[in-house]
């Protein structure tokens, strides 16, 4: 689902990612962890389409996504990649089911689809009788799941998350680290995973530890 070769990227003279090779399969759910400064979030980025490398390549579901054209590549990242981070970046004026029917619109689907299917889940996450909240009327670890569904409302073969729990209690982060879980057996969808978080990590199919902008061990 996921391949990436010989990713490099400097910012100046800061040599942050070094010769990186990375692969995922479909439905496989990978932790990449480290110290802070290893390099993670800036291979997230690259891996989502979100940043260049200075040089490599990135392949995501067949589609050598760097080849892409910007308009090519919004679309592509619309459709087929969604983002979880660590701030939810939901809307403030908009309520939890007009943030999820966000992305959905963009891609040309009608209100009352968008709506639907933002709905769908909504109910999925438990959030049925959130739908009308604003974000300053929800809990944080209800907030993170408004912004997954988010992510999830187009359908998109891969998820991206960095520090996905990391701002949520410890009941809030636990049932957070186990709808990840359930979400990829219920959709097939990959999922990659920028975490500090060790049980998260420990849950994962895979994990993957960076350091100084490699892979160690």
């Amino acid at each position: 689902m996921i391949v990436a070769e010989h990713i490099k990227k400097s910012f100046g003279t800061l040599v942050v990612l070094k010769d990186i090779c990375f692969q995922a399969d479909a439905a496989e759910v990978v932790s990449i962890v480290g110290a802070s400064g290893a390099g993670k979030s800036t291979l997230l980025h690259i891996l989502g389409t979100l940043s260049k490398p200075d040089s490599g390549r990135v392949t995501i579901d067949g589609t050598n996504v760097l080849a892409l054209s910007d308009k090519e590549l919004a679309r592509f990242r619309n459709t087929r990649i969604g983002f979880v981070f660590q701030a939810h970046h939901l809307l403030p004026e908009f309520t939890a089911l007009e943030n999820i029917m966000i992305p959905a619109l963009i891609a040309g689907k009608s209100r009352k689809k968008a709506s639907s299917e933002a709905m769908e889940l909504l109910e999925q996450l438990g959030l049925g009788e959130r739908t009308n909240h604003k974000p300053s009327e929800l809990s944080g670890g209800e907030q993170q799941r408004v912004a997954i569904a988010r992510a999830l409302v187009n359908r998109p073969a891969v998820l991206f998350a960095d520090e996905p729990s990391g701002n949520l209690d410890s009941k809030n982060k636990g049932e957070l680290h186990r709808l990840f879980f359930d979400l990829r057996d219920k959709y097939g969808i990959t999922i990659v995973i920028v975490t500090h978080d060790k049980e998260l990590a420990a849950l994962s199919d895979r994990t993957l530890e960076m350091k100084d902008g490699e892979f160690v061990g």
